[in-house]
């Protein structure tokens, strides 16, 4: 089941699908509706929003959200830059879309009751960006991630893409019965929050 979330500026489109559960007996957890997040001007000194400047796994730490009453925390377990999408392309739909840089982080949260993975893909254009992402809508294998770095077994299994200027963001979450019920809206928040930061970045975006 895929669902479109329109982000505002007109500039980001995201949507979710359920990942493939791990048995039968892990029954994927039901969509909610979220509240779509507001872009916001990022904090100084954090190098990812950096206009123009390469995106780097080193850039990003602890995930440590609030906005309003909503707070969410995430510890950072691992991140890796890859000078080239190959690593990450499974199918070739990256390499025919000219992908140019890549970065992974990995995140756990709830004493590791809920993990989440983010793939970054940067495209030489805001069109290259968008093909990548209809086509990631469609597909839960076209990107290959730590797989290690999520739950073996879960109740929540979801992935959700989104397309601003020329970045791609796919975040992955698992979480187990403990975190079931936080999952959702960790999800929305985390992939929306990473998705609206590149609203700032890069001085041009050519279409």
């Amino acid at each position: 089941m895929i669902l479109a979330v329109l982000l505002p500026g007109g500039f980001t489109f995201s949507v979710y699908k359920y990942l493939k559960a791990p048995d039968p007996s892990t029954a994927a957890a039901s969509p909610t509706t979220d509240p779509t997040l507001e872009p916001k001007e990022p904090s100084p000194g954090e190098n990812e929003r950096r206009p123009d400047s390469p995106i780097d796994a080193g850039a990003y730490g602890d995930w440590n959200f609030r906005l309003g009453g909503v707070t969410f925390r995430a510890e950072k377990v691992g991140g890796w830059t890859y000078d080239s999408c190959a690593p990450v392309d499974r199918t070739g739909v990256l390499a025919r879309n000219k992908c140019e840089r890549a970065v992974q982080l990995a995140y756990k949260a709830y004493r590791g009751h809920l993990t989440a993975i983010q793939v970054i893909m940067s495209f030489p254009t805001v069109k290259a960006a968008k093909a990548t992402a209809v086509h990631l809508a469609g597909s839960s294998r076209a990107v290959k991630w730590r797989r290690d770095k999520l739950l073996d077994t879960y109740v929540y299994g979801k992935q959700r893409v989104a397309v601003t200027k020329r970045y791609v963001v796919l975040t992955i979450v698992t979480a187990d019965r403990t975190a079931q019920a936080k999952a959702t809206r960790f999800h929305h928040y985390l992939h929306t929050d990473r998705s609206n930061s590149f609203l700032f970045r890069d001085s041009t975006a050519s279409d």
